[in-house]
């Protein structure tokens, strides 16, 4: 039998989708790294991985790339739509803020890479996917997406949008026999914050200014000693994408399991509680 070939999105270097491909590679797989830029993905190890450019929330970056591998390869057994807007910075979209100070084109601009994306690179694939009769498509999401928390209330936004549309393609993907997963993350070793958290503010005119210290302190919630590490993550994904009948949902990370018990708890109930934790008073980093 020939390898499975991998596309992932979103591969810059300490990522998730980085160390997914390390992974599938590892288990055999010929694997497609894209991220916008190709320097951001230096230091792959396995020569099975094969770097290209892709902007997912652009529609011609996505057809040239889809078409290279059809054409190079022949198939996409596994697409990984991984590649996101993370939520910390002001580099980058600052998701990470109370939701009505968030402007318009940024959160439209969210959309677009956390959701839009999925829609966009999964409906190149599907096509040559269904021809085959077989495939599957992997989407990331996040905890956050199953339960929002304070001063992330457009990031979960478009996680939780991209988790409904996960499960719509679950059911609308069964005809072509294309089988459809959505991984959950918790707490995960990310470089994102430690690149731009340091830089994070709010406008001056901002009604939460008192709330600085704990929109900090919850934009680092995800980066503590218990935070999973990204190589683990992904093998114990990539474990889960190979087996013979993928799972639909899979989580793992920190406060994985917590948020998938408060799925099953009264949700006025847990809102209180994260609003208690994210609003309480900040402990001194020296103390």
């Amino acid at each position: 039998m020939s390898a499975k070939v991998v596309l992932v999105t979103g591969c810059s270097k300490g990522g998730i989708g980085f160390h997914l491909c390390e992974e599938f590679a590892k288990e055999g797989c010929t694997v497609y790294a894209t991220a916008r830029k190709v320097e951001k993905m230096e230091g792959f190890v396995h020569p099975s991985i094969h770097k290209l450019e892709l902007d997912v929330v652009d529609d011609k970056s996505v057809k040239l790339v889809i078409d290279h591998v059809i054409e190079r390869e022949g198939k996409i057994d596994v697409l990984v739509n991984n590649a996101g807007v993370p939520a910390f910075g002001n580099l980058y979209f600052q998701s990470q803020r109370p939701a009505l100070e968030v402007p318009l084109d940024e959160v439209k601009a969210a959309f677009d890479a956390n959701v839009f994306s999925i829609l966009r690179v999964s409906r190149a694939v599907l096509p040559h996917m269904a021809s085959r009769k077989q495939g599957l498509i992997l989407n990331v999401g996040s905890v956050v997406g199953e339960i929002p928390t304070p001063w992330s209330g457009i990031y979960s936004a478009s996680k939780a949008a991209a988790h409904s549309v996960t499960q719509s393609m679950w059911m609308e993907c069964k005809p072509f026999n294309v089988k459809v997963m959505l991984v959950a993350p918790g707490g995960v070793t990310s470089n994102f914050v430690a690149s731009y958290g340091p830089q994070y503010t709010l406008a001056p005119d901002s009604l939460y200014t008192a709330y600085l210290p704990h929109i900090i302190r919850r934009m680092w919630s995800s980066q503590t000693p218990q935070s999973m590490q990204t190589d683990v993550f992904a093998q114990k994904v990539v474990k889960q994408a190979l087996a013979s009948s993928p799972p639909f949902y899979f989580s793992a990370g920190n406060n994985a399991t917590m948020f998938g018990f408060a799925r099953w708890l009264p949700r006025t109930w847990m809102l209180r509680y994260l609003w208690g934790m994210f609003s309480g008073p900040v402990k001194n980093k020296s103390s």
